[in-house]
């Protein structure tokens, strides 16, 4: 390998109060993921696998190509934004997961991302 791949994952979620309707357990949110290159090769975006839960204990895992229809390529020392979302039965919830990515020189890896709240305004203390 040419050298270790540096990939930063940070990730800001937001309640989308518009499109919730609490009384039918429908709780929107969106999420705004940005990925860093701080390494000094290019790096692919392949995969990604997400494990949702919400305050029920209820699991769902989200998996497949890419992130919003892209395999983006992040050059060194540049980032990639995206913004998404999960809808949950209950006001509160929980997400990780990670991203399978290329290098340049062809290896595999996986970046993951650490658990982030999901929550309407009102339960964040």
């Amino acid at each position: 390998m040419l050298n270790s791949p540096r990939v930063c994952v940070q990730v800001q979620s937001v309640y989308i109060e518009s499109q919730s309707i609490p009384e039918e357990e429908r709780f929107v949110f969106a999420y705004t993921i940005t990925i860093r290159n701080l390494g000094r090769f290019n790096v692919q975006l392949l995969r990604r696998y997400w494990l949702i839960t919400n305050s029920n204990g209820q699991q769902t895992e989200v998996q497949g190509e890419g992130v919003i229809g892209e395999q983006p390529l992040i050059l060194p020392g540049s980032e990639f934004h995206y913004t998404s979302g999960a809808v949950l039965e209950t006001p509160l919830g929980t997400m990780e997961g990670h991203y399978e990515m290329v290098a340049q020189d062809g290896e595999i890896f996986r970046v993951p991302v650490p658990v982030f709240r999901l929550a309407i305004p009102t339960l964040i203390n």
